[in-house]
């Protein structure tokens, strides 16, 4: 009796040391993921980066077209297709 109660300890003991080291939610497996959660992150950051790099280049434009529109407002008299232009005399 007690030979088989040792021999089914030792029997679980190897069971769940290969389950901690082979398999599902084992070590070897968690390493895994968290290099590749690393991997997500620094992925993450650079689009990130380039994200805030293309936001800000629309803005760039957008406001550069403002000018162009402005000047060509004041300085050609152009106006837009949509728009009607009045010319007042004092």
């Amino acid at each position: 009796m007690k030979k088989w109660v040792v021999v089914f300890l030792t029997l679980s003991l190897v069971y769940l040391q290969i389950r901690l080291w082979v398999g599902e939610g084992s070590v070897a497996e968690l390493i895994t993921q968290e290099e590749m959660l690393d991997r997500s992150r620094l992925e993450n950051e650079r689009l990130y980066q380039r994200n805030r790099q293309l936001a800000k280049e629309v803005v760039e434009l957008q406001q550069g077209m403002e000018i162009v529109e402005s000047r060509a407002r004041q300085e050609l008299g152009m106006v837009r297709r949509d728009e009607t232009f009045f010319l007042i005399y004092d």
